[in-house]
């Protein structure tokens, strides 16, 4: 009998959107990024990094202004909101702030962020977070034995599931009696364990359509697995990343069936790119380079951003569109290959943000030398003109 755990965890997708939506604001809109995991010899430092990130861009704003009153504001509310030890649970934090816009949003995260990010802008600084919603996507999770399981609905590395249900099989006791009797029982037994899996199955293909999900991971138990290969359908079958040994508790299988989607993202990478230049060399479907993107975006062509998971690898414009959020990004970071370049990182976030306003999908190409001849940036479009 299938259990449904309420979880109220907003997905993060959701969360981006809702983000991406906001107005520039004429106050400093704050976007950090926190490693919580501790640096190379396992100590906490991100508050150190604050300290000092946050003294050095205060200087930068008028004694006495709006704006700077507004940034003071947000330094003490993320220092008050960190002081409390529930509030730095996961591996990473992101927290985007705006006294003047009314804005605070923390967002935990089971993912990790190469070391701590500062950006100050008009608009909150998307590009990190959608990188980390791409290369974790939303799934479900099956763990299963004969007589029990779980599907979670696991985001983006999100500390905690976002939905949870349980499936709950009749237990079947094993018997040393023999012959007709034996043979009788283990019948019963088999049928009480193909049903409790036509349930999980069942449970699974309704939990799959309600939440959109495109991804599967199952951790199973030797004996359940090929009873659960056997009662798929094709559409779940396809869906399914990997098969793995059931792990010792829920943080391990966060952490191995993560695992499993990264390694098939890789492998999916090198085909994403020839589909674009395919598309982009025969005129088709599809546009190569940050200004062709940009004006792209502008007429609501693209359906599939493409883009590299380094921003210092792309290449700067001369201008971004009139549309695009005013102002210069500022950034300060303790990762020792982070980009401060402004100009590209303001490029990054523009392309990002055009793409969750516009319900384009976005694709992160880890190897940057994939998309280097064509400035790190293409689309694949949903018309042509």
């Amino acid at each position: 009998m299938a259990e449904s755990t309420p979880a109220p965890v907003q997905p993060l997708s959701q969360r981006m959107e809702t983000l991406a939506a906001l107005e520039p604001s004429p106050f400093p809109v704050i976007s950090l990024y926190l490693n919580l995991a501790g640096n190379q010899n396992g100590r906490e430092d991100y508050r150190q990094f604050i300290r000092k990130a946050f003294g050095e861009r205060a200087k930068g704003f008028p004694a006495q202004s709006s704006e700077r009153e507004s940034f003071g504001k947000d330094a003490d509310r993320i220092q008050k909101y960190l002081d409390s030890q529930d509030n730095t649970t996961g591996l990473a934090l992101a927290l985007f702030a705006c006294t003047g816009s009314e804005l605070f949003e923390a967002i935990h995260l089971d993912a990790p962020i190469e070391g701590h990010w500062l950006f100050i802008d008009s608009v909150p600084h998307l590009y990190p977070l959608a990188r980390l919603v791409e290369n974790y996507p939303r799934y479900a999770a099956v763990t299963l034995d004969t007589n029990k399981a779980r599907i979670y609905v696991l985001g983006a590395g999100l500390a905690k599931a976002e939905r949870e249900e349980k499936i709950n099989g009749e237990k079947t006791r094993r018997t040393s009696k023999g012959g007709w009797s034996q043979a009788r029982y283990q019948r019963r037994a088999d049928n009480f364990h193909t049903n409790h899996v036509k349930e999980v199955v069942d449970t699974l293909d309704r939990i799959v359509r309600e939440e959109n999900i495109e991804h599967i991971v199952v951790a199973g138990a030797e004996v359940a697995v090929p009873l659960l290969r056997e009662q798929l359908p094709k559409h779940l079958a396809d869906k399914i990343v990997d098969v793995i040994a059931m792990p010792g508790n829920d943080a391990n299988l966060i952490e191995t069936t993560m695992a499993a989607l990264r390694e098939k993202d890789a492998e999916t990478d090198i085909e994403r790119v020839q589909e674009l230049m395919d598309a982009w060399q025969s005129g088709g479907l599809g546009v190569a380079g940050p200004e062709a993107t940009l004006s792209a975006f502008q007429l609501g062509q693209v359906e599939e951003l493409i883009i590299s998971g380094s921003p210092e690898t792309l290449k700067p414009v001369q201008s971004l569109p009139d549309d695009a959020a005013p102002g210069d990004v500022q950034v300060e970071t303790s990762a020792a290959q982070g980009t401060t370049d402004e100009k590209r990182l303001k490029l990054s976030d523009e392309l990002v943000t055009r793409a969750q306003q516009t319900s384009a999908r976005i694709r992160f190409i880890e190897d940057a030398s994939l998309l280097a001849d064509v400035g790190g940036v293409g689309a694949l479009l949903r018309f042509r003109i």
